[in-house]
């Protein structure tokens, strides 16, 4: 028997999706050329830093396979959706788009911590934990609360890697609902908010409270351990010259950019309908989890928070001024 409505089996898989935005607005972001020119800079500048600092990333590791696997599928993976044309291969197409620039943000910010680690001088750990007493944050009792209860453990190692898993959910909406604009502004944000993090950093490196507080043996190690006490002093004798993309370890302190990236996470998540509530929660917990797991003082977070406030302001600056000219040349 013959479907009178042949049409409405191809618009099946769409009617699950919800309507986009209608506001015209939202779907303008910033253009290809644009974003290419941003990236293509901010490779230009890691490996400055790398050439500076006398290190180098060996192009033929295994380590980079699953990089290299990413930069190759996901064009065509994007192409082909944008070719399909339907509701949700263009969803895919914005999804594609949106995690591979969050990949590569976040991976070129973590590559250029280690030259200006290299690059850096001396420690700034007791100006730190000198503005925690002040404060009046004690992180040895937060330390020790955690240490002696293994549920608060685990609930902590889950929010603090709930760093990739809230971008994944707010990019995902973002492109679900057509919301370019928004997604756009959360990427400019998390990129201002590295540059600035890693300007700051380059002045006041430190170990973090765990190494600089904690002596004798250890009843539970953090999610992000003690590396920057042997690694910082490596890079910086040249007695460690090569830099394992797939080995990458956490060495900025303050400002914590967990924080930084828990603030701009909030901020996004109000333009994110019934998920708002959630999450604005996750990265909440991860701010409850970050002076323990991440071993950051209390005035790291408080200086990740406002990295990122000057961030989402920058980038709000940037959206609306690509919107309007957008709209002005039609």
């Amino acid at each position: 028997m013959n479907d009178p409505h042949p049409s409405a089996a191809l618009l099946a898989p769409t009617a699950v999706l919800p309507a986009p935005s209608t506001d015209p607005r939202a779907a303008v972001g910033f253009s290809g050329g644009q974003v290419l020119g941003a990236v293509i800079a901010a490779v230009a500048a890691c490996a400055l830093l790398l050439w500076m600092a006398g290190l180098h990333i060996d192009p033929f590791a295994r380590t980079n396979i699953p990089y290299y696997a990413i930069l190759a599928i996901a064009p065509m993976l994007r192409l082909w959706c944008l070719r399909d044309g339907r509701r949700w291969s263009l969803v895919l197409a914005q999804v594609v788009e949106y995690y591979t620039l969050f990949m590569a943000l976040a991976l070129i910010g973590a590559v250029s911590s280690y030259p200006i680690a290299a690059l850096s001088q001396g420690f700034a750990d007791a100006g730190l934990q000198r503005v925690d007493e002040l404060l009046q944050f004690d992180w040895l009792a937060w330390y020790r609360l955690v240490a002696a209860h293994r549920s608060l453990q685990l609930l902590g190692i889950v929010a603090y890697q709930s760093i990739f898993l809230t971008p994944a959910l707010l990019l995902g909406w973002f492109a679900l609902m057509g919301m370019r604009r928004e997604a756009h502004r959360f990427l400019a944000a998390f990129a201002i908010a590295a540059v600035l993090t890693l300007a700051i950093y380059s002045q006041m490196p430190a170990v973090g409270p765990f190494s600089y507080l904690w002596h004798g043996p250890i009843p539970y190690m953090p999610f992000s351990e003690l590396w920057q006490p042997d690694l910082i002093p490596a890079l910086r004798d040249h007695s460690l010259t090569l830099v394992d993309v797939g080995q990458l370890r956490g060495l900025v302190s303050a400002p914590s950019f967990h924080a930084a990236s828990a603030t701009l996470y909030i901020a996004a998540a109000q333009r994110c309908g019934p998920l708002r509530w959630w999450l604005t929660a996750i990265p909440s917990a991860m701010l409850l989890s970050t002076p323990v797991e991440g071993t950051h003082y209390l005035i790291d977070l408080i200086l990740g928070a406002g990295v990122a406030l000057v961030a989402w302001f920058f980038a709000t600056l940037l959206v609306r001024w690509r919107v309007r000219t957008a709209l002005a040349t039609g």
